[in-house]
């Protein structure tokens, strides 16, 4: 989807929605409205879908390479990188995060994060 936008262009819409129903944002698959946000939720059921097993299983350091979790002892930053994550899948393009304040999320210690809605995804038309 991105080749299609032009330089000053942040949305647009087709009339011939393709991808698999779940995995494509809600606007675009009802309505066939995409934009950058789109991919951020794509990127995000993935995520969730990784995370949200091992998070449900109590395993959240399992997200971290093998190689990784012996030196690592920070839980509440796997949770912070969890909750990035859920704000990936927001039903509405417009509280989901752009790709420079996940960045911005992600270096920041402090940040205060918004609460992400529930559930994320859902099958209504919006």
């Amino acid at each position: 989807m991105a080749r299609t936008f032009s330089r000053d262009q942040t949305e647009d819409n087709t009339n011939k929605v393709i991808g698999t129903y779940g995995y494509v944002a809600p606007e675009y698959a009802f309505n066939g409205q995409f934009s950058m946000k789109s991919d951020v939720f794509s990127f995000g059921i993935m995520v969730s879908e990784i995370s949200g097993r091992l998070l449900k299983e109590g395993k959240p350091f399992e997200l971290i390479d093998v190689w990784l979790r012996d030196s690592y002892d920070n839980s509440q930053e796997v949770l912070h990188c969890i909750h990035i994550g859920l704000l990936y899948v927001q039903q509405s393009p417009m509280e989901r995060p752009s790709i420079s304040s996940v960045t911005f999320m992600l270096k920041s210690e402090n940040v205060v994060l918004p609460q992400p809605k529930s559930p994320g995804y859902s099958m209504e038309r919006v």
